[in-house]
């Protein structure tokens, strides 16, 4: 399968909103150096990431931090939601997406699998299950769509999107790639045919918990053999736990390959790529 893509030379910029793991970093009474650090680069929110491609907006989950994230980053829109999974830390932010409808006056679009759906639809009846008589306001306006992780492509607003099946533990989660950038979060590993999807890409963002092996995500180690498989210009590493300090290991991670930090803007134009903090 030929994987190139072409937007209409539309400028990519995607933006980590948080790259912290499911309990954030600092951890609540953690005592360590990272929990205890000063700088910002350390402090990380839970994973999301926010994708514009032209003038589309794609949020990539709804961290339980969505609200910190978006009055951060100044977020003014949102044409459409890609979950990759849904634990909590990856869904439970998804009241806060009412705020995009009051001001963008529609609902919003929101895309997953099927293991996605089938929680969304369990855990929040009062969205996706309405009644008519539902008492009380102020309830997100989505609508669910499934998406199948093993088609070549979907389209999202205009947008052309290559899905990327991923195993996390017993249950499949979803990266996706725009043009050459990939966000691939929460997965122990990736099938060959996936990886095959990756290829070509300039800038990987890659899951990565801690420095010792996990059953359901990667490690360090795990982490940079793909990216020496798939070889990609530059790597960030993200979803990650308090045994990162920052500095520590901008000194020793491999050429090309770096710690994602809550708020690096990420640019790339005709394939050329831009970093800025």
């Amino acid at each position: 399968m030929s994987i190139g893509m072409q937007m209409d030379n539309k400028d990519i910029r995607l933006t980590i909103l948080g790259c912290g793991t499911s309990t954030g970093v600092p951890l609540l009474h953690c005592k360590c150096r990272v929990c205890r650090s000063r700088n910002p680069k350390n402090q990380r929110l839970r994973a999301s990431a926010l994708v514009s491609v032209g003038k589309k907006s794609f949020l990539i989950d709804t961290s339980t931090d969505l609200r910190q994230q978006a009055m951060r980053t100044k977020i003014g829109r949102i044409d459409a939601v890609l979950y990759t999974h849904p634990h909590a830390d990856h869904v439970h932010g998804i009241d806060e997406l009412r705020s995009f409808n009051f001001i963008q006056d529609n609902h919003i679009p929101v895309y997953g699998n099927a293991w996605v759906c089938d929680e969304l639809l369990q855990r929040f009846p009062y969205i996706f299950q309405r009644k008519t008589n539902q008492e009380g306001g102020g309830v997100p306006l989505l609508t669910l769509n499934q998406i199948d992780p093993a088609a070549e492509k979907i389209e999202v607003a205009g947008v052309t999107i290559i899905p990327i099946p991923l195993a996390h533990g017993s249950k499949e989660s979803i990266g996706y790639r725009f043009d050459s950038i990939a966000y691939v979060t929460d997965c122990g590993y990736i099938p060959s045919s996936s990886l095959d999807r990756l290829k070509g890409i300039s800038v990987l963002v890659l899951d990565c918990l801690r420095i010792k092996p996990h059953g359901t995500h990667f490690n360090v180690d795990q982490a940079l053999e793909i990216v020496s498989s798939v070889r990609p210009k530059k790597t960030y590493l993200t979803h990650m736990g308090h045994d990162f300090d920052y500095i520590e290991w901008k000194n020793k991670l491999p050429r090309g390959v770096a710690l994602a930090y809550d708020g690096l803007k990420i640019f790339v134009k005709h394939r050329d790529m831009q970093e800025r903090g």
